[in-house]
């Protein structure tokens, strides 16, 4: 039988790894994933040794950022889901992908990206689950009557992908990125310029 004393470790462990995992997220955010683990371990308040016993590689760390992400990304999904507008819904999330992916490039090239979202190392399929995800926002809308009925879920994330990709190192205005997402919004609803076609 577990008794308390048995089970204060495990939830001091437990409390320990989610503030080296939020403390990593800040800093790969920040400055890539080169960021240093004695800086992560300092802003979460632990050790080195501590982080290193829970995370004894580079890797490991930022593969627990990444899925620490698409859990917040597909759990807000959840929550719109939950709301009344499937088009705010959609939108909402959508703004929240193009976050993901801009933050995503963070963490690495494409190469470091695919290594880290492997199925075996993540536990899930991460490409996946976003896709059912974003599916899920979609059809929604579509049975709204509102979102294009020739989309797909790949469709979409592509574009803000595609987003994420030409602004993250790039873009000198900080606007930009939300407003191409505005003109894919506009398209993905089927909404023209006022007075067009007339």
């Amino acid at each position: 039988m577990t008794t308390a004393h048995e089970r204060q470790p495990r939830a001091d462990a437990r409390r320990n790894r989610e503030r080296i995992v939020a403390a990593a997220r800040e800093a790969f955010a920040e400055s890539g994933p080169d960021a240093s683990l004695n800086d992560i371990a300092r802003r979460a308040g632990v050790g080195p040794g501590t982080l290193y016993r829970h995370f004894p590689v580079r890797t490991a760390l930022l593969t627990a950022v990444l899925k620490d992400r698409i859990d917040t990304l597909c759990g807000r999904a959840d929550e719109l889901l939950a709301t009344d507008s499937p088009d705010d819904a959609l939108a909402e999330w959508l703004h929240v992908l193009l976050t993901h992916a801009r933050a995503n490039q963070g963490l690495g090239g494409a190469a470091m990206l695919e290594e880290l979202s492997r199925p075996d190392a993540l536990g899930f399929d991460c490409h996946q689950r976003i896709r059912d995800t974003a599916e899920r926002l979609l059809t929604r809308s579509q049975h709204n009557g509102t979102a294009r009925p020739d989309l797909t879920a790949t469709d979409l994330i592509q574009l803000v992908v595609g987003i994420a990709l030409s602004t993250t190192h790039r873009a000198t205005d900080p606007s930009q990125p939300d407003r191409l997402l505005a003109l894919v919004l506009d398209a993905v609803m089927g909404r023209r310029a006022e007075g067009a076609g007339a």
